[in-house]
């Protein structure tokens, strides 16, 4: 049997456990360490899926590329498409063909999205301060590579950077880590800080205008309309009025928070199994850790914000709860991705959902939505829908004052819409 090397699993400074992988079988074994089982600490770190006993675990049924043969847990702390594109673009370089998933997760060690580690470490050496700018050109090259197939012109040093930077993000468009000095304003790589000295932002980056139009910007809109409706969300700003940058939830209070999604929180994958993705699930999901109710209340305004202003892209991977250490509970984190997903200079007939509402991805109507607020016992439910649904015309001013194209503004307006 070639299994690879063990890793170690650390969360807070302290060792959770052991994690192995089987290359030949693509299943992986965990086992905590019972020093840690027996201190009773963070006894809700991993809430599903993991038993707290002592003996290996075994997990043979995640063999998705979500979750590579990792359990889900585990998998949500490697990077989505875009960090992966630079990572194999580095490994290329570096003349590496192939790495396991425990190698990945060795190399993005204690960078990577929210509290947990792994070591042993694949040393790489500290990047200087950024420069977007330059960012901005070496993943040109990157994303022209892909077309062309000759990354002669990239060099280790400009991938190393990127990769250190920006591979632990996960999404499909291209978006980097970065922390930035409080008093200084200095840019430096997100994997360096984490102290309060810096706010720590996930910056989406804003490449080109061949789509005709700024998808960062865009986003920036939803943020504002979503603040105007009483979502919460970490401060989000507009860098040199074009990058998209939010602060990180899993930064916070000079700490790193212990963040999972929906999708590693239980396994369920948001690429291949549309019988779990459903507004329905996360609710219960959210039920089953305990959240306090006005989590719920927030829950059920994010979904309406979704609907009314056609964020079809909401799926598990979109929504997060975040655990805390000292009174070992976990809360629904703070919206993110909120935004008009589609191209608006296409025409879309239909346009199915990620997520389902009362079984249905079309069509939906207000019916379905009070069926739901009536399972979770959610309060004024048409109050919430008609506080969202006065936001309508606050696309068309919100957008116009960021100076988005005016047959962007109106393609999407049309696509706003009430529940009816």
């Amino acid at each position: 049997m070639a299994r690879d090397k063990i890793i170690d699993v650390v969360a807070f400074g302290q060792e959770i456990g052991k994690l192995g992988y089987d290359i030949d079988q693509g299943k992986s074994f965990f086992q905590y360490n019972p020093e840690f089982l027996e201190s009773g600490k963070c006894s809700k770190l991993f809430p599903f899926i993991f038993k707290r006993t002592k003996p290996a675990q075994v997990f043979t049924e995640y063999h998705q590329d979500t979750f590579q043969g990792l359990p889900p847990m585990i998998a949500d702390s490697l990077p989505d498409t875009f960090g992966n594109i630079i990572f194999q673009e580095w490994l290329t370089v570096r003349g590496i063909q192939k790495v396991t998933p425990l190698q990945q997760l060795a190399y993005l060690a204690d960078r990577g999205m929210g509290a947990l580690e792994y070591r042993p470490v694949k040393e790489l050496p500290n990047s200087s301060s950024v420069n977007i700018d330059e960012i901005i050109t070496i993943l040109k090259k990157v994303l022209k590579i892909k077309e062309d197939t000759s990354g002669s012109a990239l060099d280790e040093l400009s991938l190393l950077n990127v990769f250190k930077i920006g591979t632990s993000a996960g999404g499909a468009r291209p978006k980097i880590l970065i922390s930035e000095h409080k008093k200084t304003g200095e840019i430096i790589a997100g994997d360096r800080e984490v102290s309060e000295d810096y706010n720590h932002y996930l910056v989406k980056l804003h490449i080109d205008d061949s789509d005709g139009y700024n998808k960062e910007k865009v986003e920036y809109a939803y943020y504002l309309l979503a603040q105007e409706a009483g979502i919460k969300m970490m401060h989000s700003k507009l860098i040199e009025n074009k990058h998209f940058a939010t602060l990180r939830y899993d930064r916070q209070r000079g700490e790193k928070q212990h963040a999972l999604t929906v999708t590693g929180l239980t396994g369920w994958d948001f690429k291949s199994q549309p019988e779990n993705s459903s507004y329905e699930n996360i609710f219960k999901l959210a039920l089953a850790l305990e959240v306090p109710h006005k989590d719920l209340k927030q829950l059920f305004k994010r979904m309406v914000f979704n609907l009314v202003f056609r964020n079809v892209d909401d799926h598990l991977k979109n929504h997060s709860f975040i655990y805390n250490k000292e009174s070992n509970n976990w809360n629904l984190g703070p919206a993110y991705d909120l935004t008009y997903a589609l191209n608006p200079l296409f025409t879309f007939k239909t346009a199915s959902r990620a997520l389902s509402i009362n079984g249905k991805r079309t069509s939906l109507t207000i019916k379905d939505v009070l069926i739901i607020a009536e399972e979770f016992s959610i309060k004024n439910p048409k109050g919430i829908i008609e506080d969202v649904q006065a936001l309508i015309p606050r696309w068309s001013a919100l957008a116009t004052e960021l100076d988005i194209p005016e047959n962007i503004i109106i393609a999407i307006q049309k696509e706003i819409k009430e529940i009816e």
